[in-house]
């Protein structure tokens, strides 16, 4: 079966699953009320709590849950062949991924916009949510600890010319303009009652315009010697993060996520047509048996490919940001189950981008011809740029152009994150304040400041001679599909205690609790000559046990 094939196949199963599945669980198992009052009205604040309107909603949503982790989890999977990776990207984010999202939006609108966490005390008790919130506060600062080091490994690249070495510091310029644009947006649009098309459509026209400047000038005029290096923009990142965390969200994060997603659909769509006017084959194997270093396929393709077909980061999303701002409960089945469908179209993308675009079979396995060698971060956001910059270029488009572009949708998909996870870490450090009452930790600008030398901590701190994100990213994966696999059960708590059917939450949090704790074990085993790994790996699967006998126990008394 051909790449086209596969695709084809694919999108008609991602539409099948909403109209039909995502339906059943809108009508029979929420039970969506178009005339409840949703917590976005109920606590209306203007920071954090503000209706918004269904379109603008979900571009936030999608912005923010498609950071660069479904571009690197399908991108390293692919190791072990198309095919399996293929299959959990479209029937793992259709049967497990949306109905997480889904579910963990409508529990946190149904318990005034609280964040899971939060939702665990009156569903597993104290003890319960304190275990909730210190792995969602490890995950996170994880995850967007790296995230701001790639970022800033990608923005420090100046192109070369002379070598032919691809750059993408051309993503420097748009990317500031945008933050102006989206804050003249955000204003004329809530401060000044401005019509929602015109404002975008300029915003849009900029936007673009931004990347073809970024072009022309990839280091704004300066000389590339003098060009910032990493640390100079992890630092830059960080107070952006800061900013962007204790601004209302209408000056910056609606408007900015809006003006990202309608880029992330450009760029999203201009690949798949450039894929199917190239008609490429693969230049991977369909399975490859025991690849070089590589951990066992089962469990391990689940874990690996994480956020491109289920993600706890997802729910912390949706009870986090999105759930203060969803209008009406109907809201949520576009925005829950349809964005997650979107990011898994981006894991399909990345998937053919790093098997069909690589010219010869010889070049892939030369690419991915040891677990070292295809686990590289920096590495696989190259590939990615590279496999689809080679589907954009066959629409017409300049080389240079089409890699800019991708390179600020990259871009764009992990500063969006990076924003709205900032804010997330936030509440996640005033819930735990809270519940210790440690003094001050409701003020925005001080559990910033601790959400931002959190990241910080996992940028910089050197952990055997590199980054403590890096040398701890091998936990983010099964501490991502933790996330997950307690947020399902989470909600299949909730249904139990409302007599409602069980089974479309309780079969994918069996299935992602089992598989991750299987994964945790043989990483262990791995992590032994690692003390750090192996030590933080422990307490991860000891606080993953406690809580599922938790998680049993209110089963039991439910």
């Amino acid at each position: 079966m051909g790449p086209a094939l596969v695709t084809i196949v694919a999108v008609g199963v991602y539409a099948l699953a909403y109209r039909f599945y995502s339906g059943f669980l809108a009508r029979r198992l929420f039970e969506l009320d178009p005339d409840a009052v949703t917590p976005a009205h109920a606590q209306a604040d203007g920071v954090d709590y503000v209706a918004t309107r269904p379109a603008i909603l979900f571009g936030h949503h999608f912005a923010s849950i498609t950071g660069l982790a479904p571009m690197l989890g399908p991108a390293i999977a692919v190791i072990w062949g198309w095919l399996p990776a293929v299959l959990w990207v479209v029937l793992g984010a259709c049967l497990v991924g949306c109905v997480h999202d889904f579910s963990a939006l409508v529990l946190s609108a149904r318990n005034r916009g609280m964040s899971v966490g939060q939702v665990a005390e009156s569903l597993l008790g104290a003890r319960g949510r304190t275990l909730f919130h210190f792995i969602i506060f490890f995950g996170v600062a994880l995850a967007m600890g790296v995230f701001v080091l790639v970022i800033s490994m990608l923005f420090e690249r100046v192109p070369d010319p002379a070598s032919g070495t691809p750059g993408y510091s051309t993503a420097v310029l748009p990317s500031g303009l945008l933050m102006v644009v989206a804050l003249i947006a955000g204003h004329l649009l809530y401060r000044r009652k401005f019509a929602l098309a015109p404002v975008i459509a300029v915003g849009f026209l900029i936007e673009l315009a931004s990347i073809w400047l970024g072009v022309r000038f990839p280091t704004i005029g300066l000389d590339a010697a003098a060009w910032p290096s990493a640390p100079t923009w992890t630092w830059v990142l960080l107070a952006y993060a800061f900013l962007a965390s204790v601004m209302p969200v209408w000056a910056l994060l609606q408007s900015r996520d809006f003006l990202n997603s309608l880029l992330l659909y450009l760029g999203l769509g201009m690949a798949y047509v450039g894929f199917f006017v190239l008609r490429p084959s693969f230049a991977a194997p369909a399975i490859a048996h025991d690849p070089t270093g590589a951990p066992p396929l089962l469990p391990f393709v689940f874990i690996t490919i994480a956020c491109g077909a289920a993600s706890g980061f997802h729910g912390l999303v949706s009870s986090g940001t999105t759930a203060k701002q969803l209008d009406r409960e109907p809201h949520a089945r576009p925005i829950g189950y349809g964005a997650m469908i979107g990011e898994s179209l981006l894991g399909l993308l990345a998937v053919l981008a790093c098997t069909a675009g690589f010219a010869s079979p010889e070049l892939w396995h030369e690419h991915y011809a040891s677990w070292d060698s295809a686990k590289g971060l920096f590495d696989k956001i190259g590939a990615f740029i590279d496999g689809t910059t080679v589907f954009v270029s066959h629409l017409g488009m300049d080389a240079d152009l089409a890699r800019a572009l991708i390179a600020m949708v990259v871009v764009s998909f992990a500063l969006t994150t990076l924003d709205s996870a900032t804010r997330l870490l936030r509440f996640n450090i005033e819930e735990i304040g809270a519940s210790f009452r440690v003094p001050f930790s409701n003020n925005r600008y001080v559990s910033s400041l601790l959400a931002c030398a959190a990241i910080a901590f996992f940028a910089f701190y050197k952990v055997d001679g590199k980054s403590a994100g890096l040398a701890l990213w091998a936990l983010f994966g099964t501490t991502n599909q933790l996330l997950a696999g307690l947020t399902l059960t989470l909600v299949t708590l909730w249904l139990r205690q409302r007599n409602k059917p069980t089974w479309p939450t309780a079969i994918p949090a069996v299935f992602m609790m089992g598989s991750t704790l299987i994964a945790m074990v043989v990483n262990l085993g791995s992590f032994r000559g690692t003390p750090v790994l192996f030590g933080v790996g422990a307490v991860l699967l000891l606080l993953a046990v406690w809580l599922l006998v938790e998680s049993l126990l209110a089963l039991r008394r439910s």
